[in-house]
């Protein structure tokens, strides 16, 4: 924000005038000073551990990690997934960034098995109402598919997953798409130091958006239009390699 300045070498920082009405509250100016001399009334220096740099990887680190990503589609049965993990999840995933810095995503959280279960159905339930009206919809050819392997017994909507989380954003929040992908991108993330697995919802994202009966069933604050879904669980399979991806499409300017 450039709200504090800096007169010369020999003065020490200050706030701009009116620098406190712009504040949105970043944190930039504790960050930034390698001495631990600025705090924030909002953002005290207390609640802001300095960076270690032994806890720094490599780019090889990185680049493995990032790359064995997966999405679990098959998890462990008789193992629920603590609530205490899911909260630690979801503290991690309060740092990802939002825009200016709002930091209006909240979560709801399923861990009640039959729950889950209904939340299929009624995904099951839209998809049939799509297919009265479109018995071969173009956007979606997979619908019957998933229908009639529902109706065989098996539950390809959310897997048989043990949680669910969903992270959502009022209308108020001018990022709030955005802002609900990256939280839930940093959760999926940190899943992995807790040996879970995740995977986004897709088919129940779409039931939310095309029925409000849906939403009301869920539980999803009201005035809340962003929002995804996201399956979480221990994995059943394990992977041994990093599978590749198409070459990036990039134009230079």
């Amino acid at each position: 924000m450039a709200i504090i300045r800096l007169q010369d070498k020999e003065s020490y920082p200050e706030l701009i005038a009116g620098g406190e009405q712009v504040c949105n509250q970043c944190g930039h100016c504790v960050a930034v000073c390698p001495h631990g001399a600025l705090s924030h009334t909002l953002v005290p220096l207390e609640s802001c551990p300095p960076v270690r740099k032994e806890l720094l990887i490599s780019e090889e680190q990185a680049v493995q990690f990032l790359r064995s990503r997966r999405s679990i589609r098959a998890f462990l049965k008789d193992r629920p997934v603590e609530k205490e993990t899911i909260k630690k999840l979801i503290e991690i995933a309060r740092y990802a960034p939002t825009g200016g810095n709002s930091q209006m995503v909240e979560w709801t959280v399923f861990t009640d098995k039959a729950k889950i279960k209904e939340l299929s159905r009624l995904t099951v339930d839209w998809m049939r109402s799509v297919l009265q009206k479109d018995p071969q919809p173009a956007y979606a050819p997979y619908l019957p598919m998933i229908v009639a392997t529902w109706d065989a017994g098996y539950d390809i909507v959310l897997r048989n997953a043990p949680a669910m989380v969903v992270a959502s954003a009022p209308k108020q929040d001018p990022n709030g798409l955005v802002d609900v992908t990256l939280a839930l991108s940093y959760l999926e993330l940190a899943a992995t130091s807790k040996g879970l697995g995740t995977c986004w919802a897709g088919l129940v994202q779409g039931a939310m958006l095309s029925s409000p009966q849906m939403k009301k069933e869920m539980g999803i604050p009201e005035g809340h239009p962003h929002h995804y879904p996201m399956m979480l669980g221990y994995p059943k399979p394990k992977y041994f390699r990093l599978p590749e991806r198409k070459a990036p499409k990039i134009n230079w300017k």
